[in-house]
C-alpha cells in the first residue's frame, strides 16, 4: 500500500464518522511518518482544498509536536529505557535516528533544515527533530531550523500535489 492509498484508508474512516475534512487533515498532519506529505495528499487530493487552506493546515498540524519532541523526546526515552518490551524499540530508534547523523555533522543547521524540508521517507519534522534532541542540539538553534524545513517540505508537497492533480484528474 502506497502513502496515498494509506491517506485514503485514514480519510474515509474519519470521514465515515463525520469528522469534518479539516480536522482530518489537521489529525494525519500531527501523525509521524505521514506529516504534511500526508496531510497535503488528503487535503489536495482527497478532500479537494483549496491550496492556502490545506497548506496553513497542514503546516499547523506537522509543527505542534515539534517543540514537545525537542523538549521531553529524551527524557520520555529514558524512561521507556526502563521498561523491558519497550527497551529494545527505543535503542533501535536512536541508533536508526542517529545514522543520519552525518548530515548534520557535515552541513550544521543547513544539513537539518534540507533533512526536514526535503520530503523523502524517513525525514521531516517528527525525525528532525528527534534527530536534534538526540544530538543534544540547543532548542533555539534547532527549533527555527525545523520550522523552516517543514514550510519547505510543504511548499515542495503542495507543488507536486497539485502538478500530480492536474496530469491525473
Amino acid at each position: 500500500m502506497d502513502l496515498e492509498q494509506i491517506v485514503r484508508t485514514i480519510c474515509d474512516f474519519f470521514t465515515q464518522r463525520n469528522i469534518p475534512h479539516e480536522l482530518v487533515v489537521f489529525f494525519i498532519s500531527l501523525l509521524p511518518i505521514l506529516e504534511c506529505r500526508g496531510g497535503l495528499i488528503a487535503a489536495i487530493l482527497v478532500f479537494d482544498m483549496p491550496i492556502a487552506k490545506a497548506l496553513a493546515i497542514t503546516l499547523l498540524g506537522n509543527i505542534v509536536p515539534i517543540p514537545f519532541i525537542l523538549l521531553l523526546i529524551n527524557k520520555i526515552f529514558d524512561l521507556l529505557k526502563k521498561v523491558p518490551g519497550i527497551k529494545k524499540l527505543i535503542f533501535w530508534l536512536e541508533e536508526k535516528t542517529l545514522k543520519k547523523k552525518s548530515t548534520i555533522d557535515k552541513y550544521g543547521p543547513w544539513g537539518l533544515l534540507l533533512f526536514v524540508g526535503i520530503p523523502l521517507p524517513g525525514t521531516g519534522g517528527w525525525t528532525g527533530s528527534l534527530l536534534a534532541a538526540l544530538l543534544h542540539i540547543d532548542i533555539k538553534k534547532s527549533l527555527p531550523v525545523i520550522l523552516l524545513g517543514v514550510l519547505l517540505a510543504g511548499i515542495i508537497i503542495t507543488v507536486l500535489s497539485v502538478t500530480v492533480k492536474g496530469f491525473l484528474f
